[in-house]
């Protein structure tokens, strides 16, 4: 397969960074997918993207580690309680604590320099604009702003060699939809994981605002979520 079909995917392990996967493995890219052990509070969605990769055979999984633990600020981070049992209009109000400071921005970076070395153009984070817990760097604006920064900042881009397209398939979406289009791509969404508190065994809580936005789009899909049914 020709350079030009390379793609870094971020696969988090979750629902949405898999379907994103699925969706570019659909279009015929050949994939390099990109895991980060960050600090986050548990191993599970890192044990998942793991069983993701393995399970459809991508060309590449790094997964590496980094310490966003080290700043804080975050109830994925820090010692901080995870917000259980919010409503929909709780969480539009705000940005929650379970935002990470610059997660995405550093995780692009990297997927950025995987990028140029694999003189890969094109770059798929799942972010989602609607059926999501109001993160800053998951809107259609600062994907953009981030784009055009990239192609200003690598050394093949600059010299005319490489051209970064940042995908973002699912930013339009809501959960049920994103669902449905996952399953019609073959995705085994029992592999996946959401939950931001779980339990030692891997049980979701059920009440993170993730769970709750899980759980409300196998329901609107009218579907059984594999992890709990």
């Amino acid at each position: 397969m020709s350079k030009e079909r390379r793609a870094v995917i971020l696969l988090s392990g979750g629902l949405d960074s898999t379907t994103t996967m699925a969706m570019a493995r659909a279009e015929g890219y050949e994939l390099y997918c990109l895991t980060f052990r960050y600090g986050q509070r548990h191993e599970r969605e890192v044990d998942a993207a793991r069983r993701i990769a393995d399970a459809c055979g991508v060309t590449e999984h790094a997964i590496v580690t980094i310490d966003l633990a080290r700043f804080g600020g975050s109830a994925l981070t820090a010692a901080i309680a995870v917000p259980k049992g919010r409503s929909p209009e709780d969480m539009e109000k705000e940005i929650p604590i379970t935002y990470v400071p610059a997660r995405n921005t550093i995780f692009l970076s990297y997927a950025l320099a995987w990028a140029e070395v694999l003189e890969a153009p094109d770059i798929f984070i799942g972010v989602n604009a609607l059926d999501y817990s109001g993160y800053p760097d998951c809107r259609p604006e600062y994907i953009k702003a981030y784009e055009d920064m990239a192609n200003l900042a690598v050394k093949k881009a600059v010299e005319g060699k490489l051209h970064l397209t940042i995908h973002t398939p699912l930013i339009h979406m809501t959960k049920s939809e994103i669902i449905r289009r996952g399953l019609s791509l073959g995705v085994d969404y029992s592999l996946t994981h959401s939950c931001y508190d779980p339990s030692p065994t891997g049980k979701p809580c059920g009440l993170c605002d993730s769970c709750l936005l899980r759980e409300k789009g196998f329901r609107e899909a009218g579907i059984s979520d594999p992890l709990v049914s």
